[in-house]
């Protein structure tokens, strides 16, 4: 008898040819977020991962944890394994069990027998599980079949019996690395944070760049975003977080251009080094934060204009979001309160009092020719440093 976390699939089991693919990601990533907790045993079978410890000093509940925030598990549960014996489950069910259904005072039995040679059926299975917790808790729990407190599950595989209550709803979505890998724009706000962790749950693999215009923003500022990569990276995996500096383009543009398209012109050199780093760590798209009107540069004319620098797909999974359903995923994976530390970022350095809302691109073009737009891109790209977050401090 011990115990085990059975992780169930979610989108995984819907895959059909490619479904091996799709449980390989899976069980490595959570080979890579279960390691400090120990050495596991991990394989899967009949839309089941099993996580099963393989020493006295792994550490379950943390194990627990990881697993259910990693992407691709739709549920999680804690349960015992036993061999494939009526007196080895009702013997479990009576003692190591009863303190996982020790609060409710309300449970049902379910029983799945996916081996149909056990001499049992599942009705049967039920009655006498029923039975032997009712013999040990004495009297003080009683059986709903309608609005349990508490479902009890018994399940017969092959090479075993699993006994477990109180399956808990995990994180979902499609495992690490399985949709290409794209590069976000991670400021120090609110917004990429939360972008980058709903593409990563859509199973697709973050880099991040973020900016920076030293000495008009802090060494805090820095660290602010390091913060936040590494929040997401405890979700989406180890992150690298690759930032540039944009100080002389902005203070060439402050002594160059017109002020009203300051904002935009900064916009599209962003664009051009987002390129120049996708190429270089082969992203496959860029995502950012921006929701459609939340501010001057994020109305669609502005988008626009941004949007056609980039060589590759730009992705934006907030773009219909409004700022109370994006603080909301912010506060569930814990980024808001960080987001809101009063430390600066790029784009508050300089800020135009009247920018652009509806910029027409002949214009734009105009202001940027008084720039030498290729040095100053190259000068900047030269800036940049890497630093890589696993998000398991």
């Amino acid at each position: 008898m011990k115990k085990i976390i059975l992780c169930k699939f979610g989108e995984i089991a819907l895959k059909g040819a490619n479904r091996a693919y799709f449980e390989k990601l899976l069980k490595v990533e959570l080979k890579r977020r279960l390691r400090n907790f120990g050495k596991f045993k991990i394989y899967s079978a009949q839309s089941t991962v099993y996580i099963e410890p393989l020493e006295d000093s792994c550490d379950m509940d943390f194990a627990y944890r990881a697993a259910k925030n990693t992407f691709g598990v739709s549920a999680v549960q804690m349960a015992l394994e036993v061999p494939k014996d009526m007196d080895a489950i009702l013997f479990a069910v009576g003692t190591e069990f009863m303190p996982y259904i020790e609060d409710a005072k309300t449970f049902k039995v379910e029983a799945k027998r996916s081996d149909k040679k056990f001499p049992l059926e599942s009705p049967e299975i039920c009655k006498l599980v029923g039975g032997a917790i009712l013999e040990a808790c004495h009297g003080r729990k009683k059986v709903d079949v309608h609005t349990p407190e508490v479902c009890v599950r018994v399940e017969i595989r092959d090479y075993a019996a699993y006994i477990c209550a109180g399956q808990e709803r995990a994180i979902g979505g499609m495992p690490q690395g399985s949709n290409g890998k794209g590069l976000l724009l991670l400021s120090g706000g609110i917004d990429s944070p939360v972008a980058g962790y709903q593409m990563a749950k859509r199973g697709v693999k973050i880099e991040s760049l973020h900016f920076e215009s030293f000495p008009y923003t802090s060494e805090r500022a820095k660290e602010k975003v390091l913060d936040l990569a590494n929040k997401v990276a405890s979700y989406s995996g180890e992150m690298n977080v690759h930032v540039i500096s944009l100080t002389h383009i902005q203070e060439v543009m402050r002594d160059t251009i017109e002020e009203d398209y300051f904002t935009l012109i900064l916009r599209r050199f962003m664009m051009r080094l987002a390129m120049k780093v996708a190429k270089k760590f082969y992203c496959d798209a860029v995502i950012t934060g921006e929701s459609i009107g939340q501010v001057a540069s994020q109305t669609m004319q502005a988008l626009v204009v941004t949007d056609i620098i980039s060589e590759i797909p730009v992705f934006r999974p907030l773009i219909g979001n409004d700022k109370e359903d994006i603080i909301k995923i912010a506060r569930e994976i814990d980024t808001f309160e960080t987001s809101i530390l009063p430390y600066e970022d790029c784009c508050t350095v300089f800020t135009p009092r009247h920018p652009k809302t509806r910029p027409e691109l002949d214009k734009v073009v105009a202001q940027e020719e008084k720039l030498d737009v290729d040095a100053l891109v190259e000068e900047a790209f030269a800036t940049l440093e890497t630093i890589v977050v696993t998000g398991l401090d």
